[in-house]
């Protein structure tokens, strides 16, 4: 079920890659962090699992599992909403989503600077499922969506398309803008996560998901009012 955006193409391209760079926010706090595991990631989560066969490895087949369970709630949390609200309201939808995925990572911020979520032991497996749940929720959302090359966080197929569609690879040679965008916002994002660890990159990506929020929420707002407007006139 794809759905229409309430904002423009411009305007929700951005909106993605602003996604796109929490993805590489979250996924530096839970790498660098939380020891070695993906809370947007699933793929690199499934290949860790494999990797655990071998106890000298490092990594921790339990949190994998967490973040991979987490990230299943939150999906499926996610569909349940857009198939409940997208169908009449699609502002309202995506405003609620975000809202609540903006909320989770700023929850998230908060325990975790003042010490109740740990980022070692095993409490850190609640963290890693906060986030987990938070990234699957936007995931999902943003399939719904259904916008091309803007996933807002698997790249594999990205740099495949960029690559297998170029001229010189005997394909169309479409405009790869935002394929670039989306490389390039993660990149930024990761890079800042990892140079914001001593503080809070959770909070930044709360900020960030906050204000996709509220871009959707002027946007359903200025639609009612046309639709007001229109149904007086």
């Amino acid at each position: 079920m794809a759905v229409s955006s309430p904002l423009g193409a411009r305007q929700t391209v951005a909106a993605l890659l602003l996604l796109t760079a929490v993805t590489g926010l979250v996924d530096a706090v839970s790498y660098l962090r939380l020891g070695h595991v993906f809370v947007a990631n699933m793929t690199g989560n499934v290949v860790f699992l494999g990797f655990g066969v071998d106890s000298r490895s490092g990594l921790s087949v339990v949190a994998s599992l967490v973040a991979i369970a987490g990230f299943v709630l939150g999906a499926f949390a996610g569909g349940r909403l857009a198939h409940t609200l997208a169908g009449t309201r699609p502002g309202v939808w995506l405003v609620v989503v975000f809202t609540g995925e903006a909320l989770a990572l700023g929850l998230v911020a908060v325990l975790t600077g003042v010490g109740v979520l740990p980022f070692s032991g095993h409490g850190s497996f609640a963290t890693i499922a906060v986030l987990a749940a938070a990234l699957g929720l936007q995931n999902s959302t943003v399939r719904h969506l259904g916008a091309a090359d803007l996933t807002t966080t698997v790249l594999t197929l990205t740099l495949t398309g960029l690559a297998a569609d170029s001229v010189l690879a005997g394909g169309p040679g479409a405009k790869p803008h935002r394929r670039l965008g989306s490389v390039a916002a993660m990149l930024a994002g990761a890079a800042a996560g990892a140079g914001l660890l001593r503080w809070s990159p959770a909070a930044v990506a709360a900020v960030l998901v906050a204000t996709v929020a509220g871009a959707f929420l002027h946007a359903d707002r200025q639609s009612r009012s046309a639709a007001g407007g229109e149904a007086t006139a």
